[in-house]
């Protein structure tokens, strides 16, 4: 099986069982869900590498689905299918960070290329985010060691202060969503973890005071970020 894990959104019966058929045969372990508030309830529960989603479907539409996993996972790819090849379609899933657009009737091979090449794109990306040493401001981070060199000497950190530190090294000067930082390190978003991430969060701002020039910012209702300035 293919590493990454498909969410296929889809409300007609006939396609979206070829499309699970397909795909699983193809080696993507593929979870089939018939409207858009069943594929809000699975994407909540699960972890996904990429998500297809038609845009037509009754209770929750492509476009509303596709903006609430975006504000959850950021990074998550995600390809549009519509039966009608509208401009207004394709600009409004570009504004929601859609990856492609595929309009119907389509081959199952062309679907299958541009999930390909989605997947490479992203896994790219991933490989970035391995780095074995960040530095950043006065500050050098030896994320496999767990700890961090500032001008003050070496800090150890928790399993949990490592992961969060390289997430906002990874993402330097970029906002990082809560609720992906959450699942991303914790598991899930509940209540009880975002207290113990805040409490994280403040042992980090504490290290992070040896230099000025490196602050974590609040940005409330959506995340932080790590602004580092010259």
């Amino acid at each position: 099986m293919n590493k990454a894990k498909l969410l296929v959104v889809e409300d007609d019966p006939n396609l979206g069982d070829i499309l699970q058929e397909y795909l699983t045969m193809k080696g993507y372990e593929t979870t089939l869900c018939r409207d858009g508030e069943e594929g809000w309830s699975k994407f909540k529960k699960d972890k996904f590498g990429l998500a297809i989603l038609d845009i037509m479907m009754p209770k929750k539409d492509g476009f509303t689905l596709g903006k609430e996993i975006k504000k959850v996972q950021e990074d998550l790819p995600i390809i549009y299918l519509t039966a009608k090849n509208l401009k207004e379609d394709i600009i409004e899933g570009l504004k929601i960070g859609a990856d492609d657009y595929i309009t119907k009737p389509f081959s199952m091979e062309e679907l299958l290329l541009r999930i390909a090449a989605i997947l490479r794109r992203t896994q790219k990306s991933e490989e970035v985010n391995t780095l074995k040493v960040y530095n950043f401001g006065a500050f050098e981070l030896h994320y496999d060691e767990q700890y961090i060199i500032g001008p003050s000497g070496t800090h150890k950190l928790t399993s949990k202060e490592n992961e969060l530190m390289r997430l906002l090294a990874s993402e330097m000067n970029k906002l990082v969503n809560r609720s992906h930082a959450l699942k991303q390190i914790w598991g899930d978003d509940s209540y009880f973890n975002a207290r113990s991430m805040d409490v994280y969060l403040s042992k980090i701002r504490k290290i992070l005071k040896e230099d000025p020039k490196v602050q974590i910012i609040t940005i409330h209702g959506e995340g932080f970020k790590m602004v580092v300035t010259d």
